[in-house]
């Protein structure tokens, strides 16, 4: 009897240990699977248990969190949705993240270790911190200032600090309530559908995802490129390029816009907009001296993270004559974001010393003490600090006395740039109406922002289409708020 008891004692112990090990492999080795398969609603429900950190500007929070009384318990709401959308993205139940929201999620959903001084605690106790807070670099009335001078109409603004790289404003137009997208059930996808299937597509990030032909704002590369490279020495002395200019290697005759062109000096093209000037001095700046120059400005590089993924802006490598010609005027294959054009006036009001963007200033924990701060870094030198000094008193001539009267400010030092850049097959559509600029206070050591507009849909006859109708008393409007802002 006695060994019967004790062959029975085996068995359990052998079924303990089985069970023990079984444990072991779902707690260790399979618990991965587990917890990434759509059947399993754990995550999802944990996710959401607690209200997710806000996101900040000027210290305040824009979003919230909602107890639905769901089983996905807590819901994002936002203040002034459509004014930060294009900052703070979407955060959903249904759909996911975006932008900041997805970028900063790690903080915002309480997930990211920073958090907590012990947190292998939290990983024992399955437990997690309180959402943290991502504190934004915007500047409220900035943001507000270039939504409201867009007005609905299709575009973007981006507005950057030239000395740091703080961006100060990014607006998309028009734009969308990111809290129809908060939730679940069929309101949340019909809000989803219905702004997927809208053809002025609001949910689009103009001002970091959108790449436009730049047109005539490039024309500060090219003048920096051409100053850098020796091939202009003195910006006031006439040129050899006719009016109109025949593109090398064709028949094509290259037009002005503006009076007065022939033979003008590179600072009477860049005050003027005169394409046959420019496009002559990217010819004989040549391919690897314009590729290097736009490069130098951000230009061609895919890695941008503001933390947000920022779309490549494009000037090509491999070009014939012809077609350098076409794109050191912004034309052709020339594609650029507004933030990309907005850092090209920044490194040339920052004495040529380009700064990496950024949108987030800081991390917090939910009760204000610091996880991690931006580092402030250069992404490039754009061009010698000679040469900035040379193309910022071309861009002040373009506003003192050319074609951007429109973004002057009283009692500021500005300089600008228009453009208009022609799409669509055979150039037919609407043109862009373009225009960037800087612009310091009146005492101020050095520029306060720098800042790029970009209007898709300007209302006017399309010949009479102009950044300095449509686009400059955006940024005039935008530099105004900055000024403003700064001596606060």
């Amino acid at each position: 009897m006695i060994r019967y008891i004790r062959w029975c004692a085996y068995f359990c112990a052998l079924l303990l240990a089985a069970l023990l090990a079984n444990v072991a492999r779902v707690q260790v080795w399979e618990s991965a699977a587990y917890g990434a398969n759509p059947a399993n609603k754990r995550p999802a429900i944990d996710r959401y248990a607690e209200p997710r950190g806000d996101i900040l500007v000027d210290g305040r929070p824009v979003t919230g969190s909602r107890d639905s009384g769901q089983l996905l318990r807590y819901e994002r709401t936002y203040t002034d949705g459509p004014l930060y959308a294009p900052v703070t993205g979407f955060s959903s139940q249904t759909y996911g993240t975006s932008f900041v929201e997805r970028a900063e999620d790690a903080v915002l959903s309480g997930t990211d270790p920073g958090l907590s001084a012990f947190p292998l605690w939290y990983d024992l106790s399955r437990g997690r911190p309180g959402g943290g807070n991502a504190a934004t670099t915007l500047r409220a009335a900035v943001q507000q200032a270039a939504y409201r001078g867009l007005g609905g109409k299709r575009g973007a603004v981006a507005a950057v600090e030239p000395a740091t790289g703080r961006i100060l404003a990014l607006v998309s137009s028009p734009s969308y309530d990111p809290g129809l997208l908060s939730g679940t059930g069929t309101r949340v996808k019909a809000a989803w559908e219905r702004l997927n299937a809208d053809p002025t597509r609001p949910m689009l990030n103009r001002a970091l995802r959108e790449t436009y032909p730049p047109g005539s704002t490039f024309k500060i590369v090219t003048a920096a490129a051409a100053l850098d490279a020796g091939v202009v020495t003195d910006v006031d002395a006439p040129t050899r390029t006719p009016d109109p200019y025949r593109l090398p290697g064709t028949s094509t005759l290259l037009p002005n816009a503006a009076a007065g062109c022939a033979e003008a000096s590179m600072a009477e093209a860049v005050q003027w907009s005169c394409n046959t000037v420019m496009a002559d001095i990217g010819v004989r700046v040549g391919l690897r001296g314009m590729v290097e120059a736009a490069e130098r400005f951000g230009f061609n590089d895919e890695g941008l993270r503001v933390p947000s993924w920022v779309s490549r802006s494009n000037f090509d490598t491999d070009m014939s004559p012809d077609q350098l010609a076409l794109s050191s005027i912004g034309q052709f294959n020339t594609k650029a974001t507004p933030l990309q054009m907005a850092m090209v006036a920044a490194a040339v009001a920052n004495g040529g010393e380009l700064r990496t963007p950024y949108l987030v200033d800081r991390t917090t924990r939910d009760d204000g003490s610091l996880v991690r701060r931006t580092d402030r870094r250069t992404l490039s030198r754009a061009m010698s600090p000679a040469t900035a000094l040379r193309v910022q008193e071309l861009m002040v001539k373009v506003v003192e006395d050319g074609t951007g009267r429109n973004a002057a400010v009283p009692g500021a030092l500005v300089g600008g740039k228009t453009g208009t850049a022609q799409h669509g097959v055979g150039n037919a559509g609407t043109p862009y109406a373009w225009f960037i600029a800087w612009a310091r206070g009146q005492g101020a050591p050095q520029p306060a922002v720098a800042v790029a507009v970009v209007v898709e849909d300007a209302s006017a006859v399309r010949g009479d289409i102009s950044g300095n109708g449509a686009a400059a008393p955006i940024a005039r409007a935008v530099m105004e708020a900055a000024l403003r802002a700064g001596t606060a």
